[in-house]
C-alpha cells in the first residue's frame, strides 16, 4: 500500500548541525532554490497582489456583485478587479508581452511572450465561501510553457516553476508522488460544466476509477488540482474542455516535477485540445488509458 510521502526536499544529511525547525527550513531552501528568473519573480508579485484583492473580498461574500455567463460559469468585479491587477504589474514590467487572459480576452497574439492568466480559478468555490480557490499565472515563449505561478491565497500557498529548473512550493523543491499502483492512486478530476456533450464517456471513465482508485477527488479549482499533483498530494488528475488558463502553470509544475502530462490522444497539446491527464511515472498511462478507453465509447 501506498501512503503518500512529503514530497518537500529534507535538507541533506551532510553532518551540519542546522538548529531548529525554523533554522532547518532556512537552510533547506538556501541550498535547494536557484534563483528565481525574473518574469518568474514579476509573475509571483502579480499573483500576491491579486490575492490581497481576493481574500480582502472574501471578508464579506454577500457584498459580491456575481454575474453567469454560463451553466455554472460565473464572473465577479473581484475576478475582473484581480485581472486588471494583474496585468498593470506585467504589462508595467514588459509591456511588449501578449496577454490571454479569461476575463479580458488576448492581446498582442504574435508577440514571442504571452501571459496566460487566470485572476481566480474556481470562482464558484469563492462565492460560496468553499476555500478551495487560485490564482494562476503562465508565460509561453513562441508558444512554449516556460513560468508559472499558482497561488493559493487562503493558505498562501505559493507554487512557481520555470522550465528546466524544477518545481517549487514556497521556495521549497516539490516532486511528484511515489505511487507505483493506479489502485492506491488518489486521482483529481473536474465535472463537466460548460460543455456537456461528452458527459457519458466522462462518467464512464469516473466509475470505472471510483473503483479501481483509492479515491476520487473534485476540489473545483483546476490549476490547484494541477499543483498538488507536481506536489504529490494527488497522484494524478483528468479533465475535459478546460481553457489555457486553467492549466498552463500547472501543467509546467507537473513536468518540472517529474510527472507526465498529455492530452487524451497521449499527445502534448493539451493547450489546444482542453483534454488534459496528467500523473506520476506509474499513474499516467493506465490513468490515460481508461480515459482513452471511455472516450471511444459510444455515447447513450
Amino acid at each position: 500500500m501506498h501512503i503518500h510521502q512529503n514530497t518537500v526536499d529534507p535538507p541533506p544529511a551532510n553532518g551540519y548541525n542546522t538548529g531548529s525547525s525554523r533554522k532547518r527550513t532556512a537552510f533547506a531552501t538556501l541550498l535547494c532554490v536557484p534563483d528565481m528568473h525574473p518574469f518568474l519573480n514579476v509573475a509571483v508579485k502579480a499573483a500576491r497582489r491579486a490575492g490581497q484583492i481576493i481574500n480582502r473580498a472574501a471578508l464579506d461574500i454577500e457584498k459580491l456583485q456575481v454575474a453567469r455567463k454560463g451553466q455554472s460559469d460565473y464572473v465577479t468585479q473581484v475576478d475582473r478587479a484581480a485581472e486588471d491587477a494583474i496585468k498593470e504589474i506585467l504589462l508595467e514590467a514588459y509591456p511588449s508581452h501578449g496577454i490571454l487572459a479569461e476575463e479580458s480576452g488576448a492581446t498582442a497574439p504574435e508577440a514571442e511572450f504571452q501571459w496566460i492568466i487566470d485572476p481566480l480559478d474556481g470562482t464558484t468555490n469563492f462565492i460560496h465561501g468553499f476555500p478551495q480557490y487560485a490564482i494562476s499565472i503562465a508565460l509561453t515563449q513562441n508558444g512554449q510553457l516556460a513560468h508559472g505561478v499558482v497561488y493559493d491565497p487562503m493558505r498562501n500557498e505559493i507554487f512557481t516553476a520555470s522550465k528546466g529548473s524544477g518545481a517549487f512550493l514556497n521556495d521549497r523543491r516539490i516532486r511528484v508522488s511515489r505511487c507505483d499502483r493506479l489502485g492506491d492512486a488518489l486521482i483529481g478530476t473536474g465535472f463537466p460544466y460548460r460543455v456537456f456533450d461528452r458527459v457519458d464517456n466522462y462518467m464512464g471513465a469516473f466509475k470505472e476509477l471510483t473503483g479501481k482508485t483509492a479515491g476520487m477527488r473534485r476540489p473545483g479549482a483546476a490549476s490547484l488540482d494541477l499543483a498538488y499533483v507536481a506536489a504529490g498530494r494527488l497522484d494524478g488528475f483528468w479533465e475535459f474542455g478546460l481553457a489555457p488558463w486553467d492549466m498552463a502553470a500547472g501543467t509546467l509544475m507537473i513536468l518540472e516535477a517529474g510527472g507526465f502530462v498529455t492530452d487524451t490522444n497521449g499527445d502534448s497539446d493539451f493547450l489546444k485540445t482542453g483534454d488534459v491527464v496528467a500523473g506520476n511515472p506509474k499513474v499516467h498511462t493506465p490513468l490515460l488509458q481508461i480515459v482513452q478507453k471511455h472516450l471511444k465509447a459510444p455515447a447513450a
